[in-house]
């Protein structure tokens, strides 16, 4: 038995892919992979403690501690972006007014 969490995964996990086209090959799956963004796999190294929260926080919700580091940090990174452009406008008001 897999823990994977796809629920889809053991509907498909027999099914032999060796000979399906890459999604490049396949017009609507390309647009469909370009306009939704896709995802690029990393490798980087965590606190034993950090990660324990995660896959903790995942188990509780019977979900991937992987998705929920990258929400994490898309949120961060969503923050950053609103703060400076915040602060840009704020920059931009003071200066037309003086």
């Amino acid at each position: 038995m897999s823990n994977n969490s796809d629920p889809l995964f053991n509907q498909y996990a027999d099914i032999d892919f060796s000979d399906a086209k890459p999604v490049a090959e396949i017009p609507a799956l390309a647009k469909l992979q370009a306009e939704h963004g896709g995802k690029s796999r990393i490798t980087m190294r965590v606190d034993n403690a950090t990660l324990a929260v995660f896959k903790a926080r995942a188990e509780m919700n019977n979900g991937n501690y992987q998705t929920l580091m990258n929400e994490a940090l898309k949120q961060f990174a969503q923050g950053i972006t609103l703060s400076d452009v915040v602060r840009e406008t704020i920059r931009q008001e003071l200066h037309s007014q003086s």
